[in-house]
């Protein structure tokens, strides 16, 4: 009897990243950091082959290609409260829970590590992503020090807990800014990475975002006053990429003055939630 197929993934506000493209896509990816929040992405998974997200038919490439890899009759039903194309990662989570939930489902009992190298592979291949998966299957706060999946990427842990605040103001295209030439924002998102390592907190983690922002060009007018409005009241925060939004370690959007909706680091990476 087949169990029912149910798991969660962290949602994963990045703060800077560098680009590595490889004809390899288990190579393929980013270096960069981040954080995995509480708020992400729940995946039921029943026999069929529909796709919905919150209660409306949807396409999500990455969750398509999950599926094939898996060669499972797959239909998948997505929820989330997170906002889409705003950088919270959702394409990576909805791929990684498909895959654990579709797992567990079909008793196909393949290792964790293999079901994260295909959803890495799916979000890499369907362009909507390149780091996003490694950090939710590890949650917490990481750096991703090398791309790719393990043992070709590899991920330290940035010490850190507790609330983080966000305010989602817009969209950007993720695909359109992956396919551009990045050459110059992976030169700054590696010299950011290196800033990390030598002094892993999460005010330095803030800091190294809104410089990374800031020199890749990302800020506009209004990112730009409330990033500096959240400083000025002592706040960490950053922009979260892809997308405009911006984010805040502990109360400094509050803080400032701001309505931000609240949550917390995720202490636990994507995990299946039902056994029945």
């Amino acid at each position: 009897m087949s169990r029912t197929g149910r798991a969660f993934a962290p949602g994963h506000l990045t703060a800077f990243f560098s680009v590595h493209y490889d004809d390899d896509p288990r190579r393929a990816g980013s270096r960069g950091a981040g954080v995995t929040i509480a708020d992400g992405v729940t995946v039921t998974v029943n026999e069929g082959d529909g796709r919905t997200l919150n209660g409306v038919s949807t396409e999500i490439e990455a969750v398509d290609r999950v599926v094939a890899a898996l060669d499972v009759p797959a239909g998948v039903t997505i929820e989330t409260d997170l906002p889409l194309g705003m950088g919270f990662g959702v394409s990576g989570a909805a791929a990684l829970a498909t895959a654990l939930a579709a797992d567990h489902h079909f008793n196909l009992d393949r290792p964790e590590d293999v079901l994260v190298e295909l959803a890495h592979i799916a979000d890499v291949e369907a362009g909507t992503g390149l780091g996003d998966v490694i950090a939710q299957a590890h949650g917490g706060v990481p750096v991703r020090v090398e791309p790719g999946v393990p043992p070709y990427g590899c991920i330290e842990p940035v010490p850190g807990s507790g609330r983080v605040e966000y305010l989602p103001l817009g969209t950007l295209s993720t695909p359109a800014i992956l396919s551009g030439n990045t050459n110059a924002l992976t030169e700054i998102g590696d010299t950011c990475v290196s800033a990390l390592r030598a002094d892993p907190t999460l005010p330095h983690l803030a800091e190294l975002g809104r410089r990374f922002a800031d020199e890749a060009g990302f800020l506009d007018a209004e990112l730009r006053e409330l990033l500096e409005a959240v400083v000025a009241v002592g706040g960490d925060a950053c922009m979260g990429m892809l997308g405009r939004t911006v984010f805040a370690f502990g109360d400094g959007l509050s803080r400032a003055g701001f309505e931000p909706t609240v949550t917390q680091v995720s202490e636990t990476g994507a995990h299946v939630i039902d056994s029945e």
